[in-house]
């Protein structure tokens, strides 16, 4: 009875914590992506192709960064 009491309690915690982050503007910055391959790869190419969807998804500009 009391471990169940305390996973209860946990939980009530947890959810109570979450709240205050649902006000919160996300994202406030343009959101960039990072890929560590140079440009023209296929892991360059896939993320300029998911870029535009995102951008009118999280309604915010989308970069994305060749590094």
């Amino acid at each position: 009875m009391n471990r169940r009491l305390m996973a209860m309690l946990v939980l009530l915690a947890g959810a109570a914590a979450g709240g205050p982050a649902l006000c919160q503007t996300w994202p406030a910055r343009p959101v960039k992506i990072v890929v560590p391959f140079p440009p023209g790869n296929g892991t360059d190419i896939l993320a300029r192709l998911m870029s535009p969807k995102m951008s009118e998804s999280l309604h915010q500009a989308v970069i994305v960064d060749n590094r």
